[in-house]
C-alpha cells in the first residue's frame, strides 16, 4: 500500500478514509498495511466489579455483578459526554494496560464468588473495538458466563452480526430522535441507530437509555416519537423493553445549562409509561 492509497473503515457511519498508519475520528481505529484495523484491542483504561443495575440493566440478572471493562475512543463526539476523559482519547491521552481475552475471561471467573456472571463491555464505546468484544465474548460463553455490551449504537449492521451471537445483553443509548441533534450536538446519524435497534430486538436482552437534557431533546412530541419507535420494534413486543430515562449534568462542553429538573424526569417517564411496560428514572 503507497501513501496515496485510501482505505474506508467499515466499522461505523464515519466512513474515515485511511493512509497507511492513520487513524480514524474514533482514535482506536488504524489503518495497517492496508486493513483498518482495532488499535485499542485489550487497551483497558477502567476495569471494575459493578452492580448489574449500573449498566444500566435492571430486569437482567438483577442483585448480580458484572466485571465491567473499557478502553478508549468513541464513534460519537456528544457534547456533554460523562467519559470525556476516556472516550475523546487516545493511545497516548490516557493510561492504560492489555488485558488479552483469556485474561480477562479468567478474572471474570475468579470473580463468580463475589457474584459476578461474567464481564460487561462499557465506559467507553466497546464497538470501536469490536473484535475484543466478540473474542472475549465467544471465551465467555464457554466459560458459562454472560457477556453485556453498552453501547451507543453507532456502528453499522455487519458489525453488530459479528458480535450479536455471544451478547446476551446489552444497553444501547438512545441520545435523541431528531437527525439534527445526532449530527450537531452528537457528531453521530440517527438512522444508524434506529436500524442498529430494529435488528437487536428480540435477539438478545434489550434495554434502553435516554438521557433527558433540557432545551436538546426533552420535550413531549420529541420523547413520544422515541418511545413509540421502541414499542413498534419487534413485531410490537417491544413495548416490554426496559427504559432508562436519565437526568443530566452538565459536563465535557456542555455546560451553558443546569441539571435536568426531576420534574422533568418524571413527567417523561409517565409518558413513556403509556408505550412501555417497564420504565425506571435514573440520576435522581
Amino acid at each position: 500500500m503507497n501513501k496515496q492509497e485510501k482505505v474506508t473503515c467499515p466499522v461505523c457511519m464515519h466512513a474515515c478514509r485511511l493512509s497507511e498508519g492513520q487513524k480514524g475520528r474514533c482514535r482506536a481505529r488504524v489503518c495497517r498495511d492496508g486493513r483498518v484495523v482495532s488499535e485499542n484491542y485489550g487497551r483497558l483504561t477502567s476495569l471494575a466489579l459493578d452492580p448489574i443495575e449500573k449498566k444500566p440493566l435492571n430486569r437482567f440478572y438483577p442483585g448480580s455483578k458484572i466485571l465491567s471493562a473499557g478502553s478508549y475512543g468513541c464513534s460519537l463526539s456528544c457534547a456533554y459526554c460523562q467519559n470525556d476523559s476516556i472516550s475523546q482519547a487516545g493511545e497516548r491521552e490516557v493510561p492504560w494496560r492489555e488485558v488479552s481475552p483469556e485474561e480477562l475471561c479468567a478474572l471474570a471467573g475468579d470473580l463468580a464468588e463475589e457474584g459476578n456472571i461474567g464481564a460487561a463491555f462499557t465506559y467507553n464505546e466497546p464497538l470501536v473495538s469490536w473484535e475484543y468484544v466478540r473474542d472475549c465474548g465467544r471465551l465467555l460463553q464457554e466459560a458459562g458466563m454472560k457477556t453485556v455490551l453498552v453501547t451507543n449504537g453507532s456502528v453499522r449492521l455487519p458489525v453488530l452480526e459479528e458480535v450479536l451471537p455471544y451478547v446476551d445483553a446489552m444497553n444501547v443509548d438512545l441520545k435523541a430522535f431528531r437527525a439534527e441533534t445526532y449530527k450537531k450536538v452528537l457528531g453521530g446519524d440517527l438512522d444508524t441507530v434506529l436500524a442498529f435497534l430494529e435488528a437487536a430486538a428480540g435477539r438478545t436482552h434489550l434495554e434502553v437509555t435516554y438521557l433527558a437534557v433540557p432545551g436538546l431533546n426533552d420535550s413531549e412530541e420529541e420523547a413520544r416519537q422515541a418511545f413509540a419507535f421502541l414499542a413498534g420494534l419487534d413485531g410490537g413486543r417491544g413495548k416490554e423493553i426496559p427504559l432508562h430515562i436519565s437526568r443530566f449534568f452538565p459536563r465535557y462542553r456542555m455546560r451553558d445549562r443546569g441539571p435536568t429538573p426531576v420534574r422533568t424526569v418524571l413527567g417523561l417517564c409517565g409518558i413513556a409509561r403509556e408505550y412501555l411496560t417497564y420504565v425506571y428514572p435514573g440520576n435522581i
